[in-house]
C-alpha cells in the first residue's frame, strides 16, 4: 500500500487537494471519483518528494544555524510548530531555508513527526542533526534539543572558521606567487629576448628555460585554464575515490603539525557530539555511531570501528576508545574519571575545552611556522627570477 497526493474538482468546480492510500496510481484514480472528484492528477507522494528534493539541493552550515535558531527562538515563544514553519517559510532571508520550512510544514500537516521528516533528508542535515532531533522529539524536549543543535552548529562552524583561517594566507600567497611567475614569463622575458640575442652570446641555461617557456604559454594561453581546470578535476576525482582517498588520508595522518591540526578539530567535532548526544539520553553505542559520522578522514573512521566493536562486547566507553589507538591519553584519562565518579557527560564537556585549547594552540604555532617557511618561498621565486634576467646582463660585460 503506498500513499498518493491527489488534486481534484468538485462539481461545483472547486479544486481540492488531500492524500489517499491504495496499491497503484490506477486503484488511487478510482478512489477519488468514487468520492464524487473529478480527477486533475494523482501522484506517489516518493514521486512528489523527488521532485521537491531536487529544489533543496544542499544547505550552507550558516542556514541550517538560522534554521534552527529561528525554530528554536519561535518555539521556545510559544508558537506551535506548523505557526513557526510558515514564519520561516515567508522571512527567511535564504531562498533554500524558505523551501526547506514549506517542505517540513507539508510533510507535518500530511501527518508525519517533526523528526520523520527531517529524517527523509540526510544531505541537508547530516546523521548527526536527524539522530538528536529523534531523540529529542522521543524524549519531549524539542527546546532542549534545538539548543543543543544550535550549539553543536555554532561549534562546527568555529572550528571550521579556525581551519579555513590556518590556510587561507599561504594558499592565498602562493597563488599570488604563481600569477607573478606566469605573467613574467609571458609577457616580461619575451620583451627581452631581441636585446639578449643582440648580445650574441649563448644565453645561460635558466634564461633560455625561462624565455622558451614564456613564449610556449603565450601562444597556447589555453595550456594554463585547461591545465588548472585538469589538476582540479582530478584532485576532486582523487578525494571521491575511496582508494586514493584512504592513501591520502594516512599521508597526511603522517604530517607534523598538519596531523595535530586534523586530528583536533576532528576530536573536537567528535567529542562535541558524544557529550550533546549522551546528554540527550541516546544509548552510548547510538552515541559513537553519530559521533563517528563527523570524521571525514577513512583511517580514523575505521579506529572508532574498534571502538564501537568493544562496546557491543561490553567494555567500557574508555576502554573502547583507548582500543582504537586514536585518542590523546588526556582525553582517555578524563572520560574514565567520568565514567568512575557517574559525571560523564561533565568530564566530556571538559575534554572538549582541553582539546580546543590544544587547536588554538596548533593553530597559533602554525602562523607563526608559515610565516618565515613563506618569506623562504617567495625570495626562493624573486631570486629565481632575478637571476634569470640578470644573468645576461652580467654577462655581456664579462670579457
Amino acid at each position: 500500500m503506498a500513499r498518493y497526493e491527489y488534486e481534484a474538482e468538485k462539481w461545483n468546480g472547486e479544486k481540492v487537494k488531500g492524500h489517499i492510500d491504495a496499491k497503484s496510481t490506477v486503484e488511487a484514480r478510482v478512489r477519488v471519483r468514487n468520492m464524487g472528484y473529478k480527477v486533475i492528477s494523482v501522484l506517489e507522494i516518493k514521486s512528489v518528494q523527488t521532485m521537491r528534493v531536487a529544489h533543496l539541493q544542499s544547505l550552507t552550515l550558516k542556514e541550517k544555524i538560522d534554521f534552527t535558531q529561528t525554530f528554536l527562538t519561535l518555539n521556545k515563544a510559544g508558537l506551535p510548530i506548523i505557526e513557526s514553519l510558515i514564519f520561516i517559510e515567508k522571512d527567511a532571508a535564504s531562498r533554500q531555508v524558505r523551501l526547506l520550512a514549506q517542505e517540513i510544514k507539508r510533510q507535518i500537516i500530511s501527518g508525519y513527526t517533526l523528526s520523520d521528516t527531517i529524517s527523509k533528508y540526510p544531505n541537508l542535515f547530516g546523521q548527526v542533526y536527524i539522530g538528536l532531533a529523534k531523540a529529542g522529539e522521543d524524549s519531549g524536549e524539542i527546546d532542549k534539543t534545538f539548543e543543543r543543535l544550535v550549539q553543536l552548529l555554532k561549534k562546527q562552524g568555529d572550528i571550521k572558521g579556525k581551519v579555513i583561517s590556518a590556510v587561507t594566507y599561504p594558499i592565498f600567497v602562493v597563488i599570488l606567487a604563481i600569477a607573478v611567475v606566469l605573467i613574467m614569463l609571458m609577457f616580461v622575458f619575451p620583451a627581452f629576448k631581441e636585446m639578449f640575442e643582440q648580445q650574441g652570446k649563448t644565453l645561460p641555461f635558466i634564461t633560455q628555460c625561462c624565455i622558451n617557456m614564456g613564449e610556449f604559454l603565450k601562444d597556447k594561453w589555453m595550456i594554463i585554464p585547461i591545465g588548472i581546470f585538469v589538476i582540479i578535476a582530478s584532485f576532486m576525482y582523487l578525494l571521491r575515490w575511496e582508494p586514493s582517498r584512504r592513501k591520502l588520508d594516512e599521508f597526511v595522518l603522517n604530517i607534523p603539525l598538519i596531523s595535530d591540526l586534523v586530528k583536533s578539530a576532528a576530536f573536537s567535532n567528535f567529542l562535541t557530539v558524544l557529550q550533546i548526544a549522551y546528554d540527550a539520553g541516546i544509548p552510548i553505542i547510538e552515541c559513537l555511531y553519530l559521533s563517528r559520522t563527523t570524521f571525514s578522514n577513512y583511517v580514523m573512521q575505521d579506529a572508532v570501528k574498534i571502538s564501537i566493536k568493544k562496546m557491543q562486547a561490553g567494555a567500557h566507553l574508555s576502554e573502547s576508545l583507548k582500543a582504537s589507538n586514536l585518542f590523546p591519553k588526556m582525553i582517555l584519562f578524563m572520560v574514565a574519571t567520568g565514567e568512575q565518579s557517574g559525571r560523564l557527560g561533565e568530564l566530556m564537556i571538559q575534554s572538549v575545552q582541553y582539546i580546543d585549547q590544544q587547536l588554538d594552540v596548533i593553530i597559533d604555532t602554525m602562523g607563526k611556522l608559515i610565516e618565515p617557511i613563506l618569506l623562504i618561498f617567495i625570495g626562493v621565486v624573486v631570486c629565481f627570477l632575478a637571476l634569470s634576467l640578470y644573468l645576461p646582463l652580467f654577462q655581456s660585460y664579462t670579457v
